[in-house]
């Protein structure tokens, strides 16, 4: 706060949650997530504000808010508050058959937009699931697959540990490599969903990353794996474009067990390779997964970027 030329800070007693929202909204920083005190930022030089803020949350500035002295002696710089912010003020998921299956759209203090699907993993969207009381993440979806959003695009990373009940939680990261359209939307299915015939088709891969592991495709009401005999490089190159993880890298075989849903697998996906899903692919067969290895792959995880 600055008084009389200097800047003071404020003792963490004298600032609640009221004082926050004046003051993230004051600094067009959205909404406040976490107030910190005991000095976690660092201890101030000057002085220490000998007033308490008295804000009833919908001030526009922090010097409209009533004050009064403070109650609070022998306050220190090692009492100093700290405020945390985020300009992501709202979520939703968007033309999905209910609230909890859809387009990722994201408000930024006034403004809605969608979400880069390079920008998007299962941990951010187990955290969204969460939030919006959806229960857990199912799939993610990219390339579009609920329709192309209007507006913004966000490019930002959250990148959440998955433990967290609200993205404001998440560390962001500003910086990505993946230059995007609406034709790249992220979209999410989480377990709330009444509908979960909106999974027909979509992908999930099992292992390292959430762009390369074993090949799991939701059909007929069942995660199944699917079976190396038939598949090359043209459907790995339809599953990394259709979770939005660039290009195919490398196909390998593998046996693990525990994954999918039963003991059948998917066979005879036939794909020139240009397809967005592999819904735009012939129709699979049905075998038993023990006639044969199954499918991973790795994708480049980001489309290249050109000059």
């Amino acid at each position: 706060m600055k008084h009389q030329g200097t800047w003071d800070t404020v003792c963490d007693a004298d600032f609640d949650l009221q004082d926050a929202e004046v003051m993230c909204r004051q600094l067009g920083c959205g909404i406040p997530v976490e107030l910190l005190g005991g000095a976690v930022f660092g201890k101030g030089g000057d002085q220490v504000w000998r007033e308490e803020i008295q804000c009833r949350g919908n001030e526009s500035h922090i010097s409209f808010c009533p004050k009064s002295p403070s109650k609070t002696e022998n306050c220190s710089h090692d009492n100093d508050v700290g405020l945390l912010c985020s300009g992501y003020t709202d979520s939703r998921l968007v033309g999905g058959p209910d609230s909890c299956s859809g387009r990722v759209e994201l408000q930024y203090l006034s403004e809605w937009g969608t979400v880069c699907d390079a920008s998007w993993d299962m941990r951010a969207a187990s955290v969204l699931c969460q939030q919006l009381q959806c229960g857990s993440a199912v799939t993610v979806t990219g390339q579009a697959w609920f329709g192309e959003g209007r507006g913004r695009i966000w490019a930002d990373v959250f990148e959440c540990q998955g433990n967290e009940t609200h993205l404001s939680q998440c560390a962001v990261s500003s910086w990505s490599r993946a230059a995007c359209s609406h034709g790249r939307d992220a979209g999410l299915i989480c377990n709330g969903s009444k509908s979960l015939s909106a999974l027909n088709g979509t992908v999930r891969l099992s292992g390292e990353s959430d762009c390369e592991g074993q090949v799991e495709v939701y059909y007929q009401l069942t995660w199944s794996r699917i079976l190396m005999d038939s598949w090359s490089f043209k459907e790995t190159s339809v599953v990394c474009r259709q979770l939005g993880c660039g290009s195919a890298v490398r196909l390998y075989s593998s046996s693990l067990s525990g994954t999918g849903d039963s003991d059948v697998c998917l066979t005879e996906y036939q794909c020139s390779g240009s397809e967005s899903h592999l819904l735009n692919c012939s129709d699979p067969q049905r075998l038993n997964c023990s006639s044969g290895p199954q499918v991973s792959i790795e994708c480049s995880r980001f489309e290249p970027v050109t000059f």
